[in-house]
C-alpha cells in the first residue's frame, strides 16, 4: 500500500469531476463512505469500533495506552496476513486478488486509527472527526487537502476533529481523501511486480502491509493527543 498523491492542479468539485487517473467523484466518496460505515460502524463479521474498543479495554483492565497497543498489534497482524492471502495466489490471481487487498488494508487502517481516536477521547459520531480519521490513512497529504477544503493553520488532525467544519468543508475533505485511496485500485505497479511471483509475492505483500499499517498507527498516535474524558467519550 502507500501514501500517495494526486495531480494538484485539478479540483474534484464536479459530481462527475475526473482527477488525473480517471476517478469520478462518485467513486471517490463511494469508497469513504464504505470505509466508515464498515471500518467505523462494523458490518456482518465486523465488529464496530466501539465493540473493538470495548474489548481492548476490558483485557487492558481500562488502561488506555496498552488497549491501544494490542488493537495496534492485532490490527498489523490482520492486515499482513491479508497482505500475504492476497499476494500468495501471484500472477493467476493478481488481477482480482489486488483490488480487494487494497479496500481491504484500508478497512483495517480505519478501524485501527479510529479505535486509537476513541480511546483518546474522540466522538466517533462527529462528522469531524470521521473526516480527520480519514485524512489520516492520507498521511502527509492532509494538509494540502485540508487547505484544498479552506482549512488554514496547519497543526495536528485532532484540531479539525475539535472544529465545527461547515458541511461542504467536511465533504470536500472526505472527497479529497476518496480520490487519494481510489487513485491506488488501478496503479500500485511495483507492488503488482512483486506480486505476480507466487510465494515471493506473498511475503512481499504482507511485509509491506503490515510495515505501512505500523506507520498509519504512529501518525494516528501522534495526531490524536489524550483528550480530558466526558461523559460521552469512552
Amino acid at each position: 500500500m502507500g501514501l500517495f498523491g494526486i495531480g494538484r492542479d485539478k479540483e474534484p468539485e464536479a459530481a462527475e469531476a475526473l482527477d488525473e487517473s480517471g476517478v469520478t467523484a462518485r467513486t471517490a466518496n463511494a469508497l469513504v463512505g464504505r470505509l466508515m460505515d464498515v471500518g467505523i460502524d462494523g458490518l456482518g463479521p465486523l465488529d464496530s469500533v466501539t465493540e473493538i474498543v470495548d474489548e481492548a479495554l476490558a483485557d487492558k483492565s481500562g488502561q488506555r495506552e496498552k488497549a491501544i497497543d494490542k488493537i495496534v498489534r492485532s490490527h498489523i497482524k490482520m492486515g499482513a496476513a491479508g497482505g500475504f492471502a492476497t499476494g500468495f495466489g501471484g500472477l493467476f490471481t493478481m488481477a482480482v486478488s489486488l483490488p480487494a487487498n487494497i479496500v481491504g488494508f484500508y478497512v483495517i487502517a480505519t478501524r485501527m486509527v479510529g479505535s486509537i481516536a476513541h480511546i483518546r477521547g474522540y466522538e466517533l459520531g462527529k462528522p469531524e472527526v470521521r473526516a480527520a480519521i480519514m485524512l489520516t490513512l492520507v498521511g502527509g497529504d492532509s494538509q494540502d487537502l485540508l487547505a484544498k477544503a479552506g482549512i488554514t493553520g496547519g497543526g495536528r488532525l485532532a484540531q479539525v476533529a475539535m472544529q465545527r467544519l461547515p458541511k461542504t468543508a467536511v465533504m470536500m475533505i472526505n472527497k479529497g481523501v476518496g480520490f487519494k485511496l481510489a487513485t491506488q485500485l488501478g496503479t500500485k505497479t511495483v507492488s503488482r511486480f512483486t506480486r505476480a511471483i507466487p510465494v515471493a509475492g506473498g511475503l512481499v505483500g504482507a511485509g509491506l502491509d503490515g510495515y505501512l499499517l505500523n506507520k498509519i498507527a504512529d501518525f494516528a498516535r501522534e495526531e490524536f493527543p489524550a483528550r480530558a474524558l466526558t461523559e460521552s467519550s469512552v
